[in-house]
């Protein structure tokens, strides 16, 4: 588990709201937020200080609390902290997320009405329970009531798309207003969930376009307005979501462009390097002493720090900088790489469109192959394809190939990878498809040693290309399974298989951290739209994303590959 100074900070903070629910020494709590706040400040690395043995050197930081910081550093997690969170149910101190609510409340609806949750809150105050409670008056829950409703609306997490489309939105209308308008922050980062949408503006009237933005007709509420910042709530139909409008100067706007994509981490390094170098950066300009010596653009900060430019996907302080300063470039897959896809379901199992609605519109993306993969028969619950209906399907597409000689139609099949290992298909029609994806899609509950068994069992099979959402998340419905990804990674690799980033919005799966892992182990990644509608399609966007953010280049990415070098790469395994 990587450790960044944040989550350290994080869990100090943490220990300090659990001593005060529990009613600890003031002094002892006091240590723990002075110390949060402290590491929250500090631009460096807290394990080049671990190494020499420094941690006592910060402010607040004495012999105990280093050693916790090097229990941290060394485990990813700390045993008092552990313990701590043991003593107090979890939803107790989520209550101290509400608008009113410190820990001498939260502790006293917990010991005196047994309130461990916010939704247990909910129900107390509906069954009037708190207003038995010595010093809770109505006017006390009506400010409760109000703040449960801000932690609702603020703790929402709104997908990609879905941000991106009201960014734009926004973007349109602001436009006309503005010399330059970007927008920031981890949308710009690419985040697969947000929680609110950056824009920041450069304008010679700031006041007029403040006044577009807060008078917009899909604005449900203006949060604050100001002649540098405001803030909007958008109405439920359009998404519900809080935009903050930022406006800069010309000269600042690169500057605030870096601070404001983030992400917290990233800008602390950023600041660390900048200190180091006699430098003082923030967002509005890279200064020697008060002399502003670069803001205007983004590249040029990363040129007076000696540093390659760094793109916004990468900027979570995962070794991007160290990377950068070494001159190199990234170089990250794009959207415009992309030859086709592997991963569509069609009528024959449980898509919406038949198969040459599918080849037209992939033609219209001017891809070269694209995959129709359906689902094999024991999942029956997805209209799994029979051994009759798959030689229905492969004879429909060698017919269909030849009506579309400008794109060739791959056939697919997504078959089951069964209790032992095999597959959910004869090998008589296995070896009559273009691309067999193996998936797990039973079986979830199993202990990991099993999964992970079937998983590695199924890379063996000489007909397996892909293995299809490796993980099995399926955000909302169900957790990953137990599997263990670096034994994977291996039978991947060492197969010939590729791991598949599933772009479908509920999955990304593999998500940033475990496809970057798996390409460090050498395998190469797919991107599979899982597409059951048309629109789907616009799902390989999102795997884009994951890539990029993965560190990904157009080699690492087996849809970059023309037809002429995929067919190869795909015989090569079954030839053995």
């Amino acid at each position: 588990m990587r450790v960044t100074v944040s989550s350290i900070s994080d869990i100090f903070q943490h220990i300090a709201e659990l001593l005060e629910i529990k009613g600890e020494n003031v002094f002892k709590i006091r240590a723990y937020q002075k110390a949060a706040l402290i590491l929250q400040q500090y631009p460096g690395d807290l394990a080049v200080l671990a190494r020499k043995g420094e941690l006592t050197t910060l402010e607040g930081i004495g012999k105990d609390l280093a050693l916790k910081i090097q229990e941290i550093l060394d485990t990813g997690t700390l045993a008092y902290y552990e313990e701590l969170k043991a003593s107090i149910p979890e939803g107790v101190v989520a209550l101290m997320n509400i608008s009113g609510i410190g820990p001498k409340k939260a502790k006293l609806f917990y010991e005196k009405s047994g309130i461990d949750s916010i939704e247990a809150l909910e129900k107390a105050i509906a069954e009037k329970k708190l207003n038995a409670l010595e010093g809770i008056k109505e006017k006390t829950i009506a400010n409760i009531v109000k703040g449960i409703e801000l932690y609702k609306q603020g703790n929402a997490s709104f997908a990609y798309l879905k941000a991106f489309d009201q960014a734009r939105r926004c973007h349109g209308l602001l436009k006309p207003f503005a010399r330059r308008l970007e927008i920031a922050g981890s949308l710009r980062r690419k985040k697969p969930f947000v929680r609110d949408i950056d824009i920041l503006a450069s304008s010679g009237d700031s006041e007029k376009i403040m006044g577009v933005f807060t008078k917009a007709d899909f604005v449900q509420e203006v949060l604050s307005h100001g002649p540098t910042k405001s803030s909007v709530r958008l109405r439920s139909a359009a998404g519900g979501i809080q935009v903050d409008l930022r406006v800069v100067e010309d000269d600042s706007f690169g500057a605030a462009l870096l601070y404001f994509t983030g992400s917290k981490d990233f800008n602390i390094k950023i600041r660390g390097r900048a200190l180091d170098q006699g430098y003082k950066v923030n967002e509005y300009g890279l200064f020697k002493k008060e002399k502003n010596l670069a803001g205007r653009e983004e590249k040029d900060i990363f040129e007076k720090l000696g540093l390659s430019y760094i793109p916004p996907e990468l900027r979570e302080n995962t070794g991007e900088i160290e990377y950068a300063a070494e001159h190199k470039q990234f170089d990250l897959v794009d959207v415009s790489d992309l030859r086709g896809e592997f991963h569509v379901h069609s009528r024959y199992s449980d898509g919406s469109e038949d198969i040459e609605t599918i080849v037209k519109y992939a033609g219209k993306k001017k891809y070269e192959y694209i995959g129709i993969s359906d689902h094999s028969a024991s999942l029956k619950v997805a209209n799994g394809l029979s051994d009759e209906r798959l030689k229905q399907k492969i004879e429909e597409i060698r017919e269909l190939n030849k009506k579309y000689p400008k794109i060739k139609i791959l056939c697919c099949q997504e078959v089951d990878i069964l209790d032992d290992g095999s597959l959910d298909c004869p090998e008589s029609l296995l070896k009559q498809l273009d691309v067999v994806i193996a998936a797990v899609h039973t079986g979830l509950k199993q202990p990991v040693e099993k999964i992970t068994k079937r998983i590695v069992t199924a890379c063996g099979n000489k007909y397996v290309s892909i293995i299809a959402h490796p993980t099995g998340i399926l955000r909302g419905v169900r957790e990953a399974y137990a599997v263990d990804l670096p034994a994977v990674y291996k039978a991947a690799a060492r197969n010939t298989v590729a791991l598949e980033i599933n772009c479908f919005p509920d999955r990304l799966d593999l998500n940033e951290i475990n496809a970057r892992a798996a390409r460090d182990a050498g395998v190469k990644l797919a991107l599979g739209s899982d597409s059951h509608r048309l629109e789907h399609l616009i799902h390989m966007e999102l795997g884009i994303n994951v890539a990029r953010r993965a560190w990904l280049k157009k080699k690492d990415l087996l849809n970059t590959l023309s037809l002429k070098e995929l067919m190869p790469w795909i015989q090569k395994k079954r030839n053995l």
